[in-house]
């Protein structure tokens, strides 16, 4: 047990380490008015794959730190880490109680249900991200940059986010399925949710 929350640990700064960089170098920046952006990343689909792996909080806290840095080392998004990082562990721990709580995909054999509920937790999660970071974007740059700038970039930030969340579930689903028979393989597959870790 453990050796298991040091396993989960390291794993967790590695989602954190990983997010970071494809969130930061991997994006497609889009300058909006007023001096603000926003972009097309992975970055959540990082989060999403470390909840389907070492669940919702370990997952979202991953995800959460490292956008959470890369805000904090941009100039145009370091105001918004506060509210990143509240949306990115929501996407973590939304996704792990879907995967984890009601579907049980690390107790599941039966592959098209692991396929079904992976899908759905990453769903899950990414809709929450696509209805309440453009709503908490607004009502953040409302109070800190003025109505104006909030109301040119709210369609902007509605479209990219919906884009980021179709791209993150896709990939996400199809990572874990691919890592999921290494991880067991390797002894690094947790078994979340059941009474006994394994």
């Amino acid at each position: 047990m453990k050796n298991q929350n040091v396993q989960k640990i390291a794993i967790t700064g590695l989602m954190a380490a990983l997010s970071y960089v494809v969130f930061t170098f991997l994006q497609i920046k889009i300058p909006l008015p007023g001096g603000d952006a926003t972009s097309i990343h992975l970055g959540n689909a990082v989060c999403v794959l470390g909840a389907l792996i070492l669940g919702g909080f370990y997952g979202g806290l991953g995800g959460a730190i490292g956008m959470t840095i890369g805000d904090l080392l941009d100039p145009v998004y370091i105001i918004y880490a506060p509210k990143t990082f509240f949306l990115k562990l929501c996407i973590g721990l939304i996704t792990g109680f879907i995967a984890h709580n009601i579907g049980k995909i690390t107790r599941e054999e039966q592959h098209s249900k692991v396929v079904l509920w992976a899908t759905l937790a990453a769903a899950g999660g990414l809709l929450f991200n696509v209805v309440f970071d453009p709503m908490i974007g607004y009502f953040y740059k409302l109070v800190i940059l003025g109505k104006p700038a909030a109301e040119v970039t709210l369609a902007w930030n509605i479209a990219s986010t919906s884009i980021n969340a179709v791209t993150s579930a896709i990939v996400s689903v199809l990572v874990y399925l691919s890592l999921r028979p290494a991880l067991k393989k390797a002894g690094l597959f947790f078994v979340i949710g059941a009474k006994k870790d394994s």
